[in-house]
């Protein structure tokens, strides 16, 4: 009796495991918009509510609204920079971070660039190489830092 009861929950989408915890976080978020594993986007890209990405970006990523998340997988890929409120990150991003709230990364994410951020999370695994800038939350806006808008090449 108990194995059968066993075998029927098994093939339940819930799991216990503690390996799919990620996954079990990032399914729970609300998904408004996914870009596919297969998908190339070349060109910037502007969002709100949930933005799941398997595929590449190439170009700057940004959201409008207090409430977006974005979750990139760990295929997934985006080269430019990415502006957002909240971001769960398996996967890897090569320009700069800026978000207002917090910022996940599980042990997969690679990020190439600054991070400016108000919370971080950070997995065993994870990489940023770049600097992690924490910022006071600023009635959730992620502007960048005044240091970015003049840069200090056109001033030599």
């Amino acid at each position: 009796m108990f194995g059968k009861s066993a075998k029927s929950n098994s093939g339940s989408t819930s799991s216990p495991a503690p390996s799919h915890h990620g996954d079990q976080k990032i399914r729970s978020a609300q998904i408004d918009t996914i870009i596919g594993k297969g998908t190339t986007i070349d060109g910037d890209l502007r969002f709100s509510g949930g933005l799941h990405v398997e595929g590449v970006i190439k170009g700057n990523l940004a959201a409008d609204g207090d409430n977006a998340t974005l979750i990139l997988s760990e295929h997934g890929h985006i080269q430019g920079e990415v502006r957002v409120p909240s971001m769960v990150l398996n996967g890897a991003i090569d320009g700069d971070v800026f978000a207002g709230g917090k910022v996940e990364l599980f042990e997969k994410a690679r990020i190439c660039g600054d991070v400016y951020y108000n919370l971080l999370e950070m997995a065993v695994g994870a990489e940023v190489n770049g600097k992690l800038v924490r910022q006071k939350p600023e009635s959730g806006k992620f502007a960048p830092p005044p240091a970015l808008s003049a840069p200090a090449s056109d001033s030599e």
